[in-house]
C-alpha cells in the first residue's frame, strides 16, 4: 500500500509553513516539520491503515513538499521540483490570497487541537460530484456543513425569516417554495452557511451567517471547481448577472 495523494487540507497546511518561512524550503530536522508530520499524521482523512505506514506524512515526506512549494513558487529562480496540478494550485492560491489562506491553516490547526474535527461525521456533500473540494480543504467544509445542517440553527433561521413579514424565498433568486407548490412548499427553504470557509473558526454559528436558498441556488454555492472556493450568495448573484448579461450580448 502507498502513501496516498495530499489532500486540500494537508496542502494548506504545508502552504502556509512554506510562507510563514518566507516561501524557503524546511529541512527534515526543522522542528516545524517535525511538528507538522505529528499533526498531519493525526487528521481524520485517510483510512488507519493510510496512517499507519511508516513514510506516511513522514518529516522527509514533509519536508520534500515544502520543496515543492518553494521551488515552484513564482519568483523563485532555481531548478523546479516536479509536482502535482493540487499542488500548484494551492501555491497560486496562497500567492493570489495569503492571508485568507494562512487565516484557513490556523481554523485547521485549532480545529484538531480543539478535538472538534476529529469528532464530526463526515459529510454526504463534502467533495463535489467531480471528487473536488473548497481549496481552504475538507475538513473546513465539513465543519460548515455540519453547522448548516443543525436542526436547532435552521429552525431559528425559517423563524426569524418568517418573522420579518416577508415571503419564506430564496436570497439569491427569490423562488418561493409556497407559491410554486401551494402548501407542499409551505415553510421549506434550505440553509447555507455563508461565513467564508477561512473565518468560520471556532466561535459560535449565529443566523446571520446563514442565508436561506432554494436547493438549486444552495448547490450552486457549494459547487466547486479546483482552486476555488465556496461561493457566497452575494458571489452567486453577481455569477447570475454577469451570465445574464453575457446572453444578452
Amino acid at each position: 500500500m502507498r502513501s496516498p495523494v495530499w489532500t486540500e487540507d494537508e496542502l494548506v497546511l504545508a502552504g502556509a509553513l512554506v510562507v510563514k518561512n518566507g516561501w524557503r524550503e524546511l529541512r527534515t530536522g526543522d522542528r516545524e516539520v517535525q511538528e507538522l508530520s505529528e499533526l498531519l499524521r493525526s487528521l481524520p482523512l485517510h483510512t488507519p491503515e493510510a496512517r499507519a505506514l511508516p513514510e506516511f506524512r513522514s518529516p522527509d515526506s514533509v519536508s520534500r513538499k515544502t520543496t515543492d512549494f518553494a521551488t515552484n513558487y513564482g519568483p523563485y529562480q532555481g531548478a523546479r521540483t516536479r509536482c502535482g496540478q493540487p499542488t500548484l494550485r494551492m501555491i497560486e492560491a496562497f500567492t493570489q490570497r495569503e492571508p485568507e489562506m494562512l487565516q484557513a491553516a490556523r481554523a485547521i490547526e485549532e480545529g484538531i487541537s480543539s478535538g472538534e474535527l476529529q469528532l464530526l461525521p463526515q459529510q454526504p456533500d463534502e467533495l463535489d460530484d467531480d471528487g473536488f473540494t473548497a481549496v481552504e480543504g475538507r475538513l473546513l467544509v465539513r465543519r460548515a456543513l455540519a453547522r448548516e445542517r443543525d436542526p436547532k440553527l435552521r429552525k431559528l433561521k425559517i423563524q426569524r425569516a418568517r418573522q420579518s413579514g416577508q415571503p419564506l424565498r430564496c436570497e439569491v433568486c427569490h423562488f418561493d417554495f409556497a407559491r410554486f407548490y401551494g402548501d407542499l412548499g409551505d415553510g421549506y427553504i434550505e440553509v447555507h452557511h455563508v461565513t467564508p470557509l477561512h473565518v468560520s473558526g471556532m466561535r459560535k454559528t449565529g443566523l446571520d451567517d446563514l442565508a436561506c436558498l432554494c436547493a438549486n441556488c444552495h448547490r450552486m454555492c457549494h459547487r466547486t471547481r479546483p482552486g476555488e472556493s465556496w461561493r457566497t450568495p452575494a458571489d452567486l448573484r453577481d455569477l447570475i448577472r454577469d451570465s445574464a448579461g453575457a446572453a444578452v450580448h
